[in-house]
């Protein structure tokens, strides 16, 4: 069989994540919209960055991908960077570990795809295009992964989501020293629940973090027997 032209884009499949030193990453299942709970969003940020090309845009964005990102969000960049099927940690409210696999990247958009226990399942597509100037843009087609998640986006998490993408819209332009708002569109595609993904609770990285925390003492003691 052939291999189309942009083979090298796509990330390898994989059964299960790798990621050394990442809490609820390695072991880990990817999952997309259908492996998730809640209802189904595509959520859509763009900011206007005129006089800078494109694959430019894209290049600084993947070089400095984590500077970004509020100060309460840290993502831990995979040491051969943004390329396909390497795998980023993140830890959220400096409490809650995850992370993402690098799904596809080309000189114009990179996506991300999300593991088990992360608070929503599905796709992150960053890209950046000519719309009769530059734009920067944010894509998200995402589920809730779970009750709890599903809980928590109906109050609150949902507009925390979209405050994280819209300042790191900002601080992109930002970095190209152009000062603007970025434009959000959020459209509920699928207002249904996918009951029979209820169990994916017992992934939820906020409760896996918890315990991974409470369980520190006992791991250090463990070291220096």
């Amino acid at each position: 069989m052939t291999e189309s032209r942009d083979h090298e884009n796509w990330a390898p499949n994989v059964e299960r994540l790798q990621a050394d030193g990442g809490v609820n990453v390695g072991g880990r299942r990817l999952t997309g919209p259908q492996q998730g709970f809640g209802p189904m969003w595509q959520k859509t940020y763009k900011v206007r960055i005129p006089g800078v090309e494109p694959e430019r845009v894209i290049a600084e964005w993947k070089a400095n991908y984590g500077d970004f990102w509020p100060s309460h969000s840290r993502f831990n960049a995979p040491m051969a960077g943004i390329k396909p099927g390497e795998v980023g940690n993140i830890k959220s409210m400096q409490v809650m570990s995850t992370g993402v696999m690098v799904l596809y990247t080309d000189d114009t958009s990179f996506t991300f795809m999300t593991p088990e226990g992360h608070p929503f399942s599905g796709w992150v597509t960053f890209s950046s295009y000519d719309d009769g100037g530059t734009v920067g843009q944010v894509q998200l087609v995402i589920r809730p992964s779970d009750p709890l998640w599903d809980v928590l986006f109906i109050f609150g998490f949902g507009k925390g989501e979209d405050a994280m993408w819209q300042h790191t819209l900002r601080s992109l332009a930002a970095h190209f020293d152009i000062k603007t708002e970025p434009e959000t569109n959020n459209v509920k595609v699928d207002k249904k629940r996918l009951w029979s993904n209820s169990k994916n609770i017992t992934k939820n990285a906020a409760i896996g973090s918890a315990f991974h925390i409470l369980g520190t003492p006992f791991r250090a003691l463990r070291r220096s027997s």
